[in-house]
């Protein structure tokens, strides 16, 4: 075979990654008041990740993860809309350099676009400038942070701006399919990311994604009652946006069958983070917590032929692991820059004589600041998530471990119960040789300023002072073996 035939003959790579979405509010992992007909079309036709983890549940800092592969502490996004160094080899970058087109639609969040000169919500036309500030994607049909949802803005090749059509669900498809149409032997790699089911201060969603739903809701016990109405509204737009959201997911999947790529294409379905909901009496649209509505996060993957239909793995899949395991799949060496694991072989069908599937036993999880952007202290907290436990240590002393087997509501907090005094120990081990390997301190979050300079761009990472900051990648690191 030829290298140019081998090229010809990957697959190409569909990364759906709407935001905020979290695992519980998908009927695949519980939820009751909708259905999802298209997500669960994707389940059964792939796998279904049952412990899927935002190790850093703050949107930049978590897309940093899914695209660079690499956690905060070396990418230095501790806080949103901060700047991404030019340096970074992004999953672009990688599939790039081995044939694929590439495109990213929709929502970016790592650079810092219009903030803060406009709006804190911000309801303008947003951009990312051309060049290494994309990170090697190539079409480019995005903003880097808005939310504005009924005929917003997205960002072209030059820096005027043209609107979608319509719920950007639906607008946001148009340009999907424009670059999976383009005429090209070669394969692609495509980001679909809209806001929703993100806060917005417009409009949420379609009128008739309502249809239905009940304006109170029966919710978990560990959902008390300090945002009383306000957390039963913002569930009911945020289960009509995940509606939207599904109606995106069958759209994608029913052009692909019509296109005759379904079957070399592969499907993750995923997000930045979840949202508490007002779970443990947090404001229900807030995230950022050391709870599973903040950190437990959706994934589906569909890869017909190598990944069994209706699977599911307890395996425990992070936010750098997303890069290096669609690598592995679709047969592209990972970048020696890659902090993740490629956990491909946890989804492929076992082989005989096979060498064990990577896994990993914990992952680290982390807060850095009170507010979204800016540095500030009093929130700061470093955690461990196992299977079947989550283990926090806070800055001001507190400690939190829940039995998720046993207690997945996080309702009994063990930390000092004598019984477990042995499991403290080891997920406290755990978290420390996690954080050694990252070079994290558990410290003031204004302790970490000095790491952007004036313009919100990365100089420094817990292992020193960088290069500057719009520095070329050393593209050695691509590596081809």
């Amino acid at each position: 075979m030829t290298e140019e035939s081998g090229v010809a003959s990957r697959p190409n790579v569909v990364v759906l990654f709407p935001d905020q979405l979290r695992a519980a509010s998908l009927p695949l992992y519980g939820e009751t008041y909708i259905d999802t007909p298209n997500i669960d079309r994707l389940a059964a036709e792939g796998v279904q990740l049952t412990n899927a983890i935002s190790n850093c549940p703050v949107c930049t800092p978590a897309r940093a993860m899914l695209v660079t592969g690499r956690h905060p502490q070396t990418t230095g996004h501790l806080i949103n809309t901060t700047r991404t160094r030019h340096s970074e080899i992004s999953i672009a970058d990688t599939f790039a350099h081995h044939g694929y087109r590439t495109g990213w639609v929709g929502k970016w969040h790592l650079h810092t676009g219009l903030w803060p000169a406009l709006d804190r919500l911000p309801m303008q036309p947003d951009w990312v400038p051309e060049g290494r500030d994309r990170l090697g994607f190539d079409y480019w049909r995005a903003y880097n942070q808005h939310m504005v949802y009924f005929d917003g803005f997205v960002h072209k090749g030059d820096w005027n701006y043209e609107r979608w059509a319509g719920y950007e669900t639906e607008g946001l498809l148009d340009y999907a399919f424009e670059f999976i149409d383009e005429p090209s032997n070669d394969p692609f790699l495509l980001f679909l990311s809209p806001h929703p089911p993100h806060y917005t201060p417009g409009v949420f969603a379609p009128a008739e994604c309502y249809e239905g739903l009940p304006h109170r809701f029966n919710f978990p016990d560990n959902v008390g009652t300090r945002w009383g109405d306000e957390t039963h509204e913002m569930y009911r737009h945020y289960l009509a946006m995940i509606r939207a959201v599904d109606t995106m997911v069958g759209k994608m999947l029913d052009h692909l069958d019509e296109t005759g790529m379904a079957d070399n294409t592969i499907v993750l379905l995923a997000s930045d983070h979840g949202t508490q909901g007002g779970a443990h009496d947090v404001h229900p649209w807030l995230k950022k917590h050391p709870y599973e509505e903040s950190i437990h996060i959706p994934g589906v993957m569909r890869y017909p032929g190598v990944i069994d239909a209706g699977s599911v793995t307890d395996e425990l899949f992070a936010m750098p692991d997303f890069f290096p395991t669609l690598c592995g799949l679709a047969g592209v060496p990972v970048p020696h820059s890659v902090e993740g694991r490629d956990l491909s072989g946890c989804l492929r069908p076992g082989q005989t004589g096979a060498a064990p599937p990577a896994t990993q036993d914990a992952v680290l999880l982390m807060n850095f600041s009170k507010y979204y952007d800016w540095f500030v202290d009093g929130a700061e907290w470093r955690g461990v998530r196992t299977k079947t436990a989550m283990y926090t240590e806070w800055l001001n002393g507190r400690v939190d471990m829940f039995d998720l087997t046993n207690d997945p509501l996080q309702m009994h907090n063990l930390a000092d119960d004598a019984g477990y005094r042995t499991q403290r120990s080891e997920l406290t081990a755990a978290l420390r040789d996690l954080q050694t390997q990252r070079g994290d301190e558990l410290v003031a979050c204004t302790d970490w300023k000095h790491w952007l300079d004036s313009q919100r761009r990365v100089v420094r990472n817990a292992f020193g002072e960088l290069s500057h900051p719009e520095s070329e990648p050393d593209w050695a690191l691509l590596g081809d073996t």
